[in-house]
């Protein structure tokens, strides 16, 4: 039985060094995203049931199995958000959206699908996602598209692999529903129990299915590109075609949907090829959309991506150890005899206003426990102060790595640290 002090199955307590690559992920997502327009949006983490249910779609997963919903003391049926879309139009919408205009915004925060936990997925993960709302041209999506990649590029992921699609407009899927029943309604008997009921409930979502069982089947199934109307088809060329103007590498792939109902034209995956994620090795994915509002017969549009925090942090640990010498220490400062102390927190001081990260000694142990405590901490240097260091105005400086140490002025430290710590 787990410990009533461990945190509930699904979530995690997150502790330094961890910490740092996860606000390290959030700076540059502000840097990227601000340089193509996007301004900061922050949502509710819980919404009137009815803004998941109209947004999302009610045959999806996320709707019928994946949500944390509750009754309030008013009577409200209320969700804790599953994904950011759906609040993020809602905000947009209840500020006015006039003719023409266009909202471009950005979201970070967690989100609560109540699913079962994976590797980088949990009850309550953390999401960075974009949207651009408001008006609907190829361009805008290559643009989207060339911004995910931009910022993958930023935090060490540029060799993930870009999949494309299209899901066609609203007058296609019929026609595309139609050829998928057609295809699958004859395989149902070797399919898993959800697919067999999604094949007349929402066919789409076969597509979207992990099971091993059902994924020899989907492989024949009709590629949605050969399905499209005109409009539709020369709306995913030009995509096709800016994403080669821009430079951005994609793969087509026919049978890519995504997993939730308001998907129109343009949908995108970006997917780390190796085994630390499991088979679901997506780390980011959007595309474009249409949400009807709660309450109102009309819809908002737009285009925009997610990504999750965990599995950008696990992609990115395993192809760069950068990540994981995000949250050391640069400076551990030690001291030696009396009177020491306050003088090596004053050196400490000044350090940190220098930009360094520092820990100093504070209980006046021994050296030899002060510098267990310097490894302990990841310190890149020590720098030791007693009181021959007092009387000679020096600091004796020790890099962890090796056995050697020397002794330098005050006045000479910045230079020493420069040599010795890592840019």
């Amino acid at each position: 039985m787990a410990s009533t002090m461990e945190p509930l199955p699904g979530t995690a307590d997150i502790w330094e060094p961890e910490t740092r690559t996860w606000v390290r992920l959030e700076t540059m997502a502000r840097e990227v995203f601000s340089r193509y327009g996007y301004g900061e949006l922050r949502t509710p983490i819980f919404e009137r049931t009815d803004v998941f249910v109209r947004g999302i779609g009610d045959e999806t997963e996320v709707v019928q199995k994946e949500m944390y919903t509750f009754e309030d003391r008013g009577g409200r049926s209320l969700t804790l958000r599953p994904e950011g879309t759906a609040g993020i139009m809602r905000a947009i919408a209840s500020q006015g959206l006039s003719q023409g205009e266009e909202k471009r915004v950005f979201y970070i925060g967690p989100m609560f699908p109540g699913e079962r936990p994976a590797a980088g997925r949990r009850r309550q993960f953390h999401q960075v996602g974009v949207e651009a709302v408001g008006r609907c041209n190829p361009a805008i999506d290559a643009e989207c598209i060339a911004m995910q990649h931009d910022y993958l590029r930023a935090i060490g992921l540029p060799g993930a692999k870009v999949l494309l699609n299209s899901r066609g407009t609203v007058e296609d899927h019929q026609r595309i529903s139609d050829a998928f029943r057609e295809y699958f309604t004859p395989r149902t008997d070797d399919m898993c129990d959800d697919c067999r009921r999604r094949a007349s409930t929402n066919v789409w979502r076969i597509l979207d299915c992990k099971n091993s069982q059902c994924q020899s089947v989907i492989e024949g199934a009709p590629a949605i590109p050969d399905l499209l109307g005109v409009e539709s088809r020369r709306f995913f060329d030009t995509v096709c075609e800016l994403l080669d103007a821009l430079d951005i590498a994609y793969e087509i792939n026919p049978r890519l949907v995504r997993g939730l109902d308001y998907y129109e034209h343009t949908v995108f995956e970006v997917i780390y090829e190796g085994d630390e994620l499991g088979a679901q090795n997506a780390i980011s994915g959007g595309g474009r959309y249409r949400i009807s509002l709660p309450g109102s017969n009309k819809s908002v549009e737009g285009v925009g991506f997610a990504a999750g925090l965990e599995r950008l942090l696990l992609a990115q640990n395993a192809v760069s150890q950068e990540a994981a010498s995000m949250g050391e220490i640069d400076i551990f400062v030690a001291a030696l005899g009396e009177g020491t102390l306050s003088e090596g927190l004053r050196l400490a001081q000044e350090l940190r206003r220098r930009g360094h990260r520092v820990i100093a000694e504070t209980e006046g142990r021994s050296l030899k426990a002060q510098l267990r405590t310097a490894n302990r901490v990841n310190a890149s240097v020590a720098l030791i102060r007693g009181e021959n260091e007092l009387a000679n105005n020096t600091v004796t400086c020790k890099a962890m790595t090796g056995p050697d140490q020397d002794e330098v002025s005050l006045d000479s430290l910045d230079e020493w640290l420069a040599g010795h710590l890592l840019s």
